[in-house]
């Protein structure tokens, strides 16, 4: 078994911005790689052109520490926790700091762009792009897209790295709206009914659920028990009864209180279970499972495998 603090070395080894650009710094020296010093006070963005960047070489399954949009021409493979995503042709691939992810690309020569930043870049200054951003593409990361869209999204990436290179005093405030842009190209192109009408109370109650139910994510140690686990849980927090919540919840979204909990235990765990090497018992114990056999069952629920299984495969 490992050691405690093999077990947080283990989970904590994710991708930094420094990370990143230090494997650019090997792979293609001759782009030139920013300072970071300043990245904790005013945040952090870059783009890039994915022909002169990107290469065949599948990225390692892990959680990033910064958000990234890309732009995909080609063909490729998203792994996700509890899925794999194919992609032909073009898309939209949104990713945030919260669920691990590996690409594989299939193309001879990777061609699009992408973008990152930090979650300061865009904290306590868009709101609403945030929300988009952790939570309503966690169910849908890929967004498909055709040959007009495209267009349109490959001019304003073309004009955030332009922006980049200029000089304007309020560039970054431009970028980011060049962010928000996109972000809701992507949103115009996803069918309507699964879109949240913001101005209704039960969007508002529903927005501040799934924003307390991310935030419990991801568990960082083994000493990380989740705390809300239950319809029940979240509605006492929220100060409302439970069965407003649920109906709510069910109204704007299509889909259970209780759904969304499972499913995103559920990822949070086929994460911990690829991720990490902690036992089984250690994993259901900080996803809220008291004995590991109810985590077997609802794992098995959820997967149509055991966590055993899952984890051998």
């Amino acid at each position: 078994m490992l050691s405690k603090n093999q077990e947080l070395s283990t989970l904590q080894k994710k991708e930094t911005l420094e990370d990143f650009y230090n494997r650019l710094k090997i792979t293609r020296p001759e782009i030139p790689t920013p300072s970071l010093g300043m990245i904790n006070d005013l945040g952090h963005f870059n783009v890039f052109n994915r022909s002169t960047v990107c290469t065949n070489i599948p990225s390692a399954f892990s959680r990033r520490d910064f958000y990234k949009i890309s732009l995909i021409i080609g063909n490729g493979i998203l792994h996700y926790p509890d899925a794999q995503i194919e992609i032909k042709g073009r898309a939209l691939l949104f990713t945030n700091p919260n669920i691990p992810y590996s690409w594989e690309s299939t193309s001879p020569k990777p061609a699009g762009f992408f973008c990152l930043f930090t979650e300061n870049f865009i904290h306590n200054r868009n709101e609403t792009l945030r929300d988009s951003l952790l939570w309503r593409i966690n169910d849908s990361p890929v967004i498909h897209i055709d040959e007009e869209q495209e267009i349109t999204l490959r001019d304003i990436f073309c004009k955030m790295m332009k922006e980049m290179d200029g000089d304007y005093i309020h560039k970054y405030d431009l970028l980011r709206n060049y962010v928000q842009l996109i972000v809701h190209e992507g949103l115009k192109v996803k069918p309507q009914d699964v879109l949240f009408k913001q101005n209704t109370a039960s969007a508002r109650l529903t927005a501040l659920f799934l924003e307390l139910l991310e935030r419990q994510f991801p568990i960082g140690s083994t000493e990380h028990i989740l705390e809300l686990k239950t319809a029940h849980d979240f509605a006492c927090r929220l100060l409302v009864h439970v069965n407003h919540l649920n109906h709510a919840v069910k109204e704007v979204t299509g889909k259970t209180t209780s759904e969304h909990i499972s499913r995103r235990i559920a990822t949070e765990a086929v994460a911990l279970l690829k991720h990490t090497e902690w036992n089984i018992a250690q994993i259901a114990y900080c996803l809220g499972f008291e004995y590991p056999a109810n985590f077997n069952i609802f794992f098995k629920r959820q997967m149509q495998c055991t966590p055993r299984v899952f984890r051998v495969n």
